[in-house]
């Protein structure tokens, strides 16, 4: 039995308030960095929300689970690409 199957149980609706919930605050924090002027943080907030998106789909049995997280993944990824390279010193 794989580590982690304890949360087999868990209702999806559960799973389903937690990924809307970290969305909001992606929303949220997308919003503030546009406000700032800070198009990589805006970017990389962007990309964690569609994120939190894919994650959804999943448990609204709308995509299969390992396409949702590989697409999460990839925009978390690329968020933090974004997110580094907006960080990362300009050159001279």
């Amino acid at each position: 039995m794989p580590f982690g199957s304890f949360m087999d149980p868990v209702p999806h609706a559960v799973f389903l308030i937690i990924h809307a919930a970290l969305a909001l605050i992606g929303v949220m924090l997308w919003r503030r960095s546009r406000a700032a002027g800070n198009p990589s943080a805006a970017r990389a907030f962007f990309l964690y929300i569609i994120a939190e998106i894919a994650y959804i789909t999943y448990h609204l049995d709308i995509t299969a689970f390992h396409f949702a997280h590989t697409v999460a993944e990839a925009c978390d990824g690329l968020a933090f690409l974004s997110l580094g390279l907006g960080i990362a010193p300009k050159p001279a």
